[in-house]
Order: structure tokens, then sequence, then C-alpha cells
């Protein structure tokens, strides 16, 4: 037992002993580690001073000033879109509305300031309340409550603003058009920019809810138009309240743009539309592509997008409706009918297969393929040639030709007169390329077809003779092809901005490879279209016109729809001017009927002022 215990006094000694040691071990080593971590955590201070002093100054001074400074932004005035003459068709003008700001109202006083906005603006209590506690749910900062106030109603809260403290008055700058739908598909509209869109066009300087182009010229010179946002930079204190004012950027007003439309014949092409399902109306001039007028029906209010508060109804009759207002159908294609028998005529003469003295029997019927094509007038007009066949529209003369020509030779001239491809107008966002059937197309399925599997037949050629099924052509193409016919053989670039420089249209007149008499064939046939064919009702009840040319077209519409109408006319003979295109759609009773009259009312504006 003794020895057990002088055991455990001995380990317990040497325990004590070793310890002793390891502290004293410890003890010796301690300052060299305290000097490693104070070096250690000296040199991570320095360095992270020297990210912060040197490296990232610039951007941490810029955080500072940023919590002293603050902008007061001053919204640019948007540059004005004007006619050839200077009238105005859109500018900005100051909107009133009146806002509640939900996370500041002052509840107490909240249910009698409310009444008195209903009974004193003549708005639904009901209403106010249904968007201030929507504004609240969805934490939003500002509430419109009545947008677009008049004068009336601004006076009146102005005299009981005292007792209105829910309430607040709201300005901000708006686009105006004066004159509402006048050439609404032109002009085109502006929307505030989304969210998304502010992540990258803040860095081209547009603000939150700026406004941007959407459609039209609007769109497409939005960089001219613009502007650039100012302000007032001022310092505040770090409760924000104003201490002094650094400086002012004033903005900068956006340029404005001069059109070449023609403010009177643009009411008139509008006006003319307006007892018409759908239609288009192109007013232009031949010599260099400047568009005098362009219409579309149905169209539709500008002003419309800039309330913030689009009621349902008017936002459906927009966006939603069938009738499709936002469509600018003189871009659109359509099957054109007898306005296309120039391009067949012209692909007969410069094959050499028809010349200029060609004389072809005309029929009642001629078989294609398992199909008869009949004449319009169901008996024939003897044997006539180039001429002639235009003045009566002989639909059995330009299927022989066709025919005769082949489809490629068609598509070959359609594409020297600016069909198949785009017109080069500004606003080509709008525009379709229409559709010019060939053999290519043909092999490659037709375009709903499998490739190699659905034959071109003997049918779609005596169609495509005389504008319908495999041809679709726009209002915009049409103009440019009749052009080249009026100006001797050049194919101009349609044109909506007057400005000089790169605000405008580049594009010259181009020389057409095809034979210059050939072109003056067609041109005296259009003439005898007005003189005693299908268009002689131009000159009825109309004194002192200049000789007009020009050429009707009844299209079936290949969707299935009521036949379109369509007139194509220029004048003078001569040295011609003006070039109208009238486009009525799914308005059954021809070309002559419906077509013809809506360009003679513009021909009388024109010929009146000058």
């Amino acid at each position: 037992m003794r020895y057990w215990k002088n055991d455990i006094w001995i380990n317990f000694k040497l325990l004590i002993k070793s310890n002793s040691n390891k502290k004293l071990i410890s003890l010796k080593r301690q300052p060299l580690v305290l000097l490693i971590f104070s070096s250690i955590s000296f040199l991570l201070i320095l360095l992270r001073l020297i990210f912060l002093q040197l490296l990232n100054y610039e951007s941490f001074k810029q955080m500072s000033d940023e919590n002293r400074i603050r902008l007061i932004a001053s919204q640019p005035i948007r540059g004005r879109i004007l006619d050839r003459n200077g009238n105005v068709l859109a500018d900005s003008r100051v909107k009133y509305s009146l806002i509640i700001k939900p996370q500041s109202v002052n509840d107490i006083n909240w249910e009698k300031h409310k009444l008195i906005v209903s009974d004193l603006l003549n708005v639904d209590s009901n209403l106010i309340e249904k968007k201030y506690f929507d504004g609240l749910k969805n934490k939003q900062l500002s509430v419109t409550i009545l947008d677009d106030l008049d004068e009336g109603q601004i006076i009146k809260f102005k005299e009981n603003e005292d007792n209105l403290s829910s309430f607040e008055i709201a300005t901000k700058l708006i686009r105006n058009y004066p004159y509402k739908s006048l050439a609404a598909h032109v002009i085109g509209y502006t929307q505030p920019i989304t969210d998304p869109e502010y992540k990258f066009l803040s860095k081209k300087g547009y603000k939150l809810n700026d406004l941007i182009g959407r459609t039209g010229i609007e769109y497409v010179y939005e960089d001219f138009i613009r502007g650039e946002w100012g302000g007032e930079m001022v310092e505040v204190n770090s409760l924000g309240n104003f201490q002094k004012s650094l400086g002012i950027k004033p903005s900068i007003k956006g340029n404005d743009i001069e059109l070449t439309i023609d403010i009177n014949l643009q009411l008139v092409a509008e006006e003319v539309l307006k007892d018409k399902k759908a239609g288009a109306i192109i007013v232009m001039d031949p010599r260099d592509g400047a568009i005098r007028a362009m219409a579309s029906k149905p169209t539709f209010d500008l002003n419309f997008f800039s309330k913030d508060f689009k009621p349902e109804k008017e936002y459906n009759n927009i966006f939603n409706s069938s009738q499709k207002p936002l469509f600018n159908r003189a871009l659109n294609a359509y099957d054109p009918g007898s306005v296309w028998k120039i391009v067949t005529a012209l692909a007969g003469l410069e094959s050499g297969k028809f010349p200029k003295d060609t004389l072809l029997d005309t029929k009642p019927c001629i078989i294609y393929g398992s199909q008869c094509f009949r004449e319009h007038n169901d008996l024939g007009f003897g044997k006539i040639g180039y001429e002639d066949a235009l003045r009566v529209s002989s639909n059995t003369f330009f299927y022989q030709v066709g025919y005769g020509v082949g489809v490629d030779e068609i598509y070959e001239v359609s594409k020297k007169l600016g069909f198949n491809s785009l017109s080069g107008i500004e606003i080509s966002e709008q525009e379709n390329t229409g559709l010019v059937a060939s053999s290519e197309w043909a092999k490659e399925g037709r375009g709903w077809g499998q490739p190699g599997r659905t034959p071109w037949v003997p049918e779609d050629i005596a169609s495509m003779s005389i504008g319908q099924f495999v041809v679709q052509v726009t209002p915009i193409q049409i103009a440019r092809a009749y052009a080249a016919i009026a100006n001797g053989g050049y194919l101009v670039n349609p044109y909506l901005v007057k400005k000089e420089g790169e605000y405008i249209s580049e594009g010259k007149p181009i020389k057409i490879d095809i034979d210059p008499k050939n072109i003056e064939l067609i041109k005296r046939g259009l003439r005898k279209v007005v003189e005693s064919g299908t268009g002689v009702s131009i000159n009825y009840g109309v004194t002192n016109l200049p000789p007009v040319s020009g050429k009707t077209g009844t299209a079936e519409d290949g969707e299935g729809g009521s036949d379109h109408a369509w007139f194509v006319c220029f004048t003078p003979y001569e040295k011609t001017e003006l070039l109208i295109v009238a486009f009525a759609q799914n308005t059954p009773g021809g070309g002559s009927v419906h077509a013809l009259p809506m360009a003679k009312e513009i021909l009388k504006v024109w010929n009146k002022n000058n």
C-alpha cells in the first residue's frame, strides 16, 4: 500500500514538472507569436487602406458625395414633329394630375379629405378608396386619382388645397398630338420605358418612366427628338435638408423634325377613308419619293398613349380589336388584282416574246389546267394590243402574255420595279416585303408545302398574270412601281423626313434596267385608261385637271374576304408631280367604284392648291 502511494506521489511531481517546463517554453515563444500576428494584422490593414485610399478612391468619393448631394432632375422638352409647311403634328405640353402618396397619407383626415375631393371634382369616392388601398398594398409611392385635369378642376382644387393635405396636383411633360389621329401610323407614339428597359437605357441618359418612341417617326428618330435631361445639383445635410445649390445644368430640348407630309392632302386622305371598312392612301412625289400623305384605316388617337390611366374599353379598342387599328395598311401586303398588269405587260415586252406591236385575241374564257379563266365582261374585246388591253383591263390578254413568258420572267421584272423587297421608307419596322412567286419559291414548298412536293401548276401562272393568289404586294410597293412609269424609268425610295443630312432618305432614284420605249408604251396605255377606259370617271365633275393617267384594280382576297378595290393615278402626264395609290380593303364593287373616287378628291385638293 505504501509503495502504491509513493508511485502516485512520484507521478504527480513529474506531471507538475512537465507542465512547468511546457509553460516556460510557451512563455518564451509568446513574444514571437504576438509579433507575427501583429505584423499580419498590420499588413492587412495597410492593404485595405491602400485599396480604399488609392485604388478605389474615386468610387468611394462618389459614394460619399452621393450621400450629401442630390440631383433635382429637369425633364427635356421632346422635339416637335412638323408637316412640310411648319404645321405642328406633335409637340409637348404640361399635364396636371390629381395624385395621392399612399405611404404619407394622414389617416386622421383621410375620410374627410376623400369625401371633399369626391364632391369637388365629381369622382366616385369608392374609386378613390380602391386606388388608395391598391397603392398601399403594392407599395406605390404615388397613385393617380384623376388624369389630365382641365383648367376648371385645377382652380377648384387650388381653392380648397389647404383642406386637402392627403392629395396633390402633380405636373409632367407629356406628348401632345393636336390633330389626334391624323397620320397616326406615320407619326407613331411614345410610352414610358419599363423597368427591364431602364437597366440598359439608363446608360443612355434615360430616367425611370421617361418617354421613348415606340412606333413611326417617334421611334425611328428617337435619339434626334428626345433631348437631354438637365437638373440642379444641391447639397443636403444628414437629414436631407437643402443646404446650397452646387450648379444648374439646363436640359436640352430635342430637335424638331420636318416631314414631307402636306397636312391639306393628309386631311383629305383621312376623310375619304372614313366610310371604308379598312384601307390605305399614299400620295407621293414620283420624282424623288417624297411622301405627301399616308393614311391607314382603321386608325387611333395618338393622345391615348399620353394618358396615365387608360380605360379598359379604350385599351381594348386599340390593342385587342379584330380590326387592328395599329396596323399600317399602307405597308402591308394584299392581292393587287389588275394594278399588277403593268408588271406582266413589261415582262412580255422585255422578254421579246410579245413585242410592242403584239395583238392578241381576247376571249370569253381561256382554259389553263382544269380551270376556265374568264374575261371580266364574259365576252372578250377582240384582237387588241398592250395599250387597249390596259385601257379595258382585259384579263385574257394578260393570261396569254403571262403564261407565254413564264413565272421567272415576271418575277425578274417585278424585282426591277421594287417588289419582293422593302421600299426603304424610314418606318420600315411596320413594313411587309410581300410575295411574288418564282420557280425557286415553288421548289421550296411554296411557303406552305414540303419542298419538291407541291408542284407549280398552270393555274398558278394564270392567276399571277393578273395579280392574284401567288402575288401579295403593299400599297407603297405599288407606288414605287408606278412612279417608275411616271418618271421615265427611275426607282425611287419613299421618304417621310424633310431634314437634310442623316435624317433624310439618302437613297437616290435608280435607273431601272428596262427599255425606256417599253416604259413609254405602258405610260400611254395608262393615259388611255383615264381618257376612255375603266378610269374615265376621274374626269366627271372636275374642271381644269391636268392630264391624268391611271389604272383600276379589283382583287379577290386571298384570305377569303370580300374583294379589294384599287386605283393608282399620276399627273400631269408629261412631267409628273403627283402620284396617288388608293386602296379599299374588302370593299366589293370594283376599283372604279370605290377607290377611284378616293383619289379624285385628293386630286381636286392638290389641283386647287397648285
